[in-house]
């Protein structure tokens, strides 16, 4: 989960309450596809700092659209080019561009796993500029840009619903599309522990598996590879974890923080943080955890996950972010502490 937007804390929360994707954006979203000409120009993003999620199930959407003959398929996300580490050998990065090279006016854009244009950079314009814009996510906090809205909310991954819009476009899957795809859900269940790990998500993994993907070089990639120096990163700030348990209606806080100097002083990028937040919410008196990483001076990144008993995403919200119930995000600035009282207040008694 990525942090979103920056702001305060809002009067009411706007959550996006529509389930499941309605028959006729299914429909549209294939009538747009279908309409275009061979040679038409496609722009795929997702959101800044993309994860597993937001890459896997855009290289996959890309590698589909190739499959179906389109020649002009682009994909980007804003910021510098630059992949994390756990994903430099997935299919399909040479759909990538930097954001200044993608197409201006594309024909037809597709957005993956970011629930507010903002989350798009650079590349926001091109929501506006674009013939049709179709929206792939799965954020309760999707405040409802774009043409076409593919978002369900229940659905365990944006690579759930890409992998439905792949089979009603006549795709079919091969080893290439089934690894992004795979990718995006593992990792957006962190590793099909999570809740949202429903009967139907093991559906799609075995169908995924069964193209001859190896799971167990996917997995030890993704989740079991990091730098020396991350390893020791990771202990000066899992060190400094602080436990708050009468946050959260006496359900718990832990929260812990990152700062630049922790990444100078190790030689670190701040991707090599994301996979914190899972070492942090292990704690077992608490049901919030947080990881708070420092973006520039007084601005903070925070990754949120709760084990039910918070409803993270109003949280998140409340606070200029968003995310689901179990793990969101949002941008906060002011001081440290400043920022986690901010999380605390919005918790609640």
């Amino acid at each position: 989960m990525t942090p979103e937007s920056p702001g305060g804390v809002a009067a009411e929360l706007d959550l996006f309450t529509t389930a499941a994707v309605a028959p006729a954006d299914w429909e549209a979203a294939v009538s747009a596809v279908q309409k275009l000409a061979p040679d038409a120009s496609i722009l795929l993003a997702c959101h800044m700092n993309p994860d597993g999620d937001a890459l896997g199930s855009m290289l996959a959407l890309g590698l589909g659209l190739r499959a179906l003959g389109f020649s002009r398929v682009q994909a980007t996300f804003p910021g510098p080019l630059e992949v994390p580490e756990p994903f430099v050998t997935m299919p399909g990065l040479e759909l990538l561009v930097p954001a200044a090279q993608a197409e201006p006016a594309p024909e037809l854009m597709m957005c993956f796993d970011a629930a507010s244009i903002s989350r798009l950079g650079e590349v926001a314009g091109q929501v506006d500029t674009a013939g049709v814009t179709v929206v792939l996510d799965h954020h309760a906090s999707y405040t409802g840009f774009g043409t076409v809205h593919l978002v369900d909310v229940t659905a365990a991954a944006t690579g759930v619903v890409a992998d439905e819009l792949l089979g009603r476009l006549g795709v079919e899957l091969d080893r290439a599309i089934a690894e992004c795809l795979y990718v995006a859900v593992a990792t957006d269940t962190v590793s099909f522990k999570s809740s949202m790990t429903t009967p139907a998500v093991h559906e799609l993994a075995a169908r995924l598996l069964a193209t001859g993907i190896d799971p167990a070089d996917i997995a030890r990639r993704v989740f079991d590879t990091r730098p020396y120096g991350a390893v020791r990163l990771y202990g000066d700030v899992l060190s400094r974890a602080q436990l708050e348990p009468a946050a959260a209606g006496g359900r718990g806080l832990v929260w812990t923080y990152a700062t630049l100097a922790d990444l100078a002083q190790h030689g670190q990028k701040p991707y090599v943080l994301e996979p914190l937040i899972d070492a942090v919410r292990c704690t077992a008196e608490a049901d919030v955890s947080c990881v708070v990483k420092q973006l520039a001076e007084r601005e903070w990144a925070v990754s949120m996950r709760s084990k039910g008993g918070s409803d993270i995403s109003a949280v998140a919200v409340a606070l200029g972010g968003g995310g689901h119930r179990l793990a969101a995000g949002f941008t906060g600035r002011g001081e440290l502490r400043e920022v986690v009282d901010s999380i605390v207040a919005a918790l609640g008694d």
